[in-house]
């Protein structure tokens, strides 16, 4: 195995576990943390396709962005679970809906 199939068998990899997590998760907080993996998967992809086509310093730099904008992603998902839990009492995914107003 060379190093490309060792980096696309990650990346399928983490795609896998995050689906399968989204699928069972039903703590925010849990939730937030699977869509993280799910992104270094994506980041991984895009430094492995910039790699590939001849790009490297592209792929990177879409990575970069990539990051700071989960980042952002993350904070807020993070801040939002801790309002429902002060307003709910429960991060449990059912509990978002029964939040009125």
């Amino acid at each position: 195995m060379n190093a490309f199939q060792v980096v696309l068998a990650v990346v399928v990899g983490l795609l896998g576990v995050g689906l399968y997590g989204l699928l069972i998760a039903r703590n925010l907080l849990k939730v937030v943390i699977v869509l993280q993996v799910l992104v270094k998967a994506a980041v991984l992809a895009l430094v492995l396709a910039g790699r590939v086509g001849g790009q490297l310093g592209l792929g990177q730099s879409l990575a970069a962005t990539v990051i700071v904008a989960d980042t952002m992603v993350a904070v807020v998902g993070l801040a939002l679970a801790v309002q429902i839990q002060r307003r709910t009492g429960s991060l449990d995914v059912s509990a978002i809906s029964t939040l009125r107003g």
